[in-house]
């Protein structure tokens, strides 16, 4: 075919270089990740949109299966690179719907890889910790959004809540107290730190002036402060505070009841009588508030006082109890007025508290049976042979009367008993 050497490798040249020419040419690796990115992109531009708007028209049907199946599949091609906050949060909350906590858990770790700061998710995991009861993980969690998200109140109050379930009361503190710095008249803070307080075994005190005293026309927060002083024994800053209180609000029975206690607790009895004079006249049928009256006045030795109030309560009820403060002002009057013999006058009275003790008794009132034992086991009574002795103009009217001047206030007279 060739006449000589010369012509074969002339050939064999021309050969090469045409081979040479039709071989296509050799594509770089990165050419080939480029092309395959160009492919991916091209398919993510006609799917994703189509893909996020199936899932949200799932999720709007609260079709929770379907919804996170397209979200798998969102996230399978790449759709969730240019939104991953959206993508994440209603992939895990389709999953929370379906009560697969620990799936949701794995959805939102994953969208924090993207965003690890990202405050939605983070606040679906915590709530994921808590359905899977995973306490220290969703404490840790919580910690970690309070510093994320400093001014975000209900995390702070999740945390504190939390920290208080487990008992970590100094830790419930801290939280409380940085709250009560962003909003000082939270009123649930204030009144969450003042239990923590007394749960922790620490003085709660400053906790419920502080409280107060941001909240000053809180009355509820001003009789709790109150409470507290009283339980400290600082009775006159209580008697104080009660006063500030009342001021609230004048027709309140309990705000005037404490106050009148106040006075009482610290001996100011003229002021706790005036005081409970004041609760009366909001309800003037109240026969109790009227025995009280008669027993701080009883207390105070203002006997006439005592008997006008405890003989209003035994006319308003006819109660046990309101023959009982008779009984008991009658008794208290006789062991303060006698001194050496007993004289008739001091068994009149005697006889009065004896004969109120034994009303009180037949209605189940029995507190001062000890009282009247005594009356009759050391022959105080004005009996029979006292009344041998009076005079027949007493006699004939059948009653008699106490006529000291210790007794002076005794309007009531002692009748004649049907076995004299």
């Amino acid at each position: 075919m060739f006449n000589n050497i010369s012509e074969k490798i002339f050939f064999v040249a021309i050969a090469s270089i045409f081979l040479t020419m039709c071989a296509p040419p050799e594509i770089s690796s990165e050419e080939i990740a480029a092309a395959e990115r160009a492919k991916r992109d091209s398919i993510k531009q006609v799917r994703c949109p189509r893909l996020m708007s199936t899932a949200a028209e799932f999720y709007k049907n609260r079709d929770w299966e379907s919804t996170v199946r397209v979200y798998g599949e969102l996230t399978d091609i790449g759709c969730d690179e240019e939104d991953p906050s959206e993508v994440y949060l209603y992939y895990a909350i389709a999953y929370e719907y379906l009560g697969k906590y620990d799936s949701s858990e794995y959805v939102i770790l994953k969208g924090l890889s993207y965003l690890p700061d990202d405050i939605s998710l983070r606040k679906r995991l915590a709530f994921a910790y808590e359905k899977q009861n995973k306490i220290e993980m969703q404490m840790n969690e919580l910690d970690r959004l309070s510093f994320l998200s400093p001014q975000d109140i209900k995390v702070k109050t999740d945390l504190a809540k939390l920290y208080e379930d487990q008992g970590l009361f100094d830790d419930q503190i801290s939280v409380l107290r940085d709250l009560l710095d962003i909003d000082p008249t939270n009123e649930g803070a204030q009144s969450d730190l003042a239990k923590a307080y007394e749960k922790s075994g620490k003085d709660p005190l400053d906790v419920y002036r502080s409280r107060f005293e941001n909240n000053s026309s809180n009355v509820s927060y001003g009789l709790d402060y109150a409470d507290k002083l009283l339980a400290a024994e600082r009775t006159r800053d209580a008697v104080n505070i009660l006063k500030e209180v009342v001021d609230l609000d004048p027709s309140s029975k309990v705000i005037l009841r404490k106050l009148a206690q106040a006075y009482d607790s610290s001996n100011r009895l003229d002021d706790a009588a005036k005081t409970y004079e004041k609760l009366f006249r909001l309800d003037p049928r109240d026969f109790r508030v009227a025995v009280k009256i008669s027993e701080v006045y009883l207390e105070d030795q203002n006997f006439k006082s005592s008997f006008d109030w405890a003989d209003k309560a035994v006319t308003l009820s006819g109660e046990g109890e309101a023959y009982a403060a008779k009984g008991n002002l009658y008794y208290k009057a006789f062991q303060a007025c006698r001194s050496g013999e007993i004289s008739n006058n001091d068994r009149i009275v005697a006889s009065l508290a004896y004969r109120q003790f034994n009303e009180a008794e037949k209605r189940n009132f029995t507190r001062y049976d000890r009282s009247k034992s005594w009356l009759k086991d050391n022959e105080v009574l004005f009996e029979k042979a006292q009344w041998f002795m009076m005079e027949d103009d007493v006699k004939n009217r059948g009653y008699i009367k106490a006529s000291s001047s210790c007794y002076g206030w005794v309007s009531e007279r002692l009748n004649k008993d049907k076995n004299w």
